[in-house]
């Protein structure tokens, strides 16, 4: 196994409103919670105007929230949070377990910590259950087969069926929406892969995070690398978690920065929130993932846009 890789993730995020408002509340979800095969280091999250509150917490799943409260009218807000992150190549996940199997140790499972794999058995906000999808599905998660490489197989078809069409969908486009249409994005593909997968009572998340934006030189760019990213965890008995990209066709691996894990986007939104006022909201960001390496070779560089 090669050693880490290491990356300087920074994120901007830039809101306006067409006249200020009042009481605004957000909840900020940019801190990286704790991952197997990741280390965090100089992660800072700043914002301008500073909040009258800002209060870190965690949960109820994997991830980390920052709870903001402005007193004073607000009419724009800069988010800007920045980590360095050392990746450690994941292991080949090598379970002999088949769907069966799996099925079976998720329903016997007494786990209550955050990663156990029951609260992703069922239906969420937006990964709602569709029976076209479940019926879609069936061929490739027969219960004797195994559940890496039925996971595998589930990727790759989600991947062909679902093709990437950036701005095609909202974060409120459900699963069976972008499934008929036979277009999306990566927050579409990963919900329509959680549908098939809890639909055949296998326990499916979803992950929020970063891809590198510099691919190493010969290699192509992955899809959906100059914004937030997002891929889906299966959950395979014995081996635990393990991370595929429906996007890329692929397991995640040290390309793949983790932020949050939780049921569906709704659960690890980067930034939501509410005000009082009926201001039209304007929303920008930046995404820029550098590895350290280049950035010593390059120097400062530009930013993604």
């Amino acid at each position: 196994m090669s050693g880490p890789v290491t990356f300087r993730v920074k994120h901007r995020t830039d809101l306006s409103y067409a006249a200020p408002v009042a009481q605004a509340r957000f909840n900020i979800r940019l801190k990286p919670y704790p991952w197997a095969g990741q280390e965090i280091s100089d992660q800072s999250l700043v914002l301008d105007p500073v909040p009258a509150s800002a209060v870190d917490e965690d949960g109820p799943y994997l991830v980390n929230t920052t709870r903001v409260r402005f007193e004073q009218p607000l009419s724009e807000l800069t988010v800007q949070s920045s980590f360095t992150v050392a990746i450690t190549p994941p292991r080949a996940p090598a379970t002999a377990m088949t769907i069966e199997d799996v099925r079976e140790m998720a329903a016997a499972s007494r786990d209550l910590s955050v990663w156990s794999p029951a609260p992703y058995l069922f239906a969420s906000r937006i990964a709602g259950l569709d029976q076209a999808i479940a019926d879609w599905a069936a061929p490739i998660l027969s219960p004797d087969r195994s559940i890496v490489q039925a996971a595998h197989d589930l990727t790759h078809a989600v991947h062909e069926k679902i093709a990437y069409v950036s701005g095609s969908s909202t974060s409120r486009t459900p699963p069976q929406e972008a499934f008929a249409a036979g277009r999306g994005v990566c927050q579409d593909q990963s919900h329509v892969m959680i549908a098939a997968l809890r639909s055949h009572a296998i326990p499916a998340a979803y992950i929020s995070g970063y891809l590198n934006t510099r691919p190493p030189p010969g290699q192509e760019k992955l899809v959906g690398a100059d914004a937030m990213h997002a891929w889906v965890a299966v959950w395979c008995g014995e081996d635990g978690w393990v991370a595929f990209d429906p996007t890329n066709d692929r397991l995640a691996d040290t390309d793949h920065v983790t932020v949050g894990m939780g049921r569906d986007f709704a659960d690890v939104s980067p930034i939501d929130g509410v005000f009082v006022g009926s201001a039209v909201q304007d929303l920008k960001y930046a995404v820029d993932v550098r590895r350290i390496d280049e950035m010593a070779d390059q120097g400062a560089g530009t930013p993604a846009p």
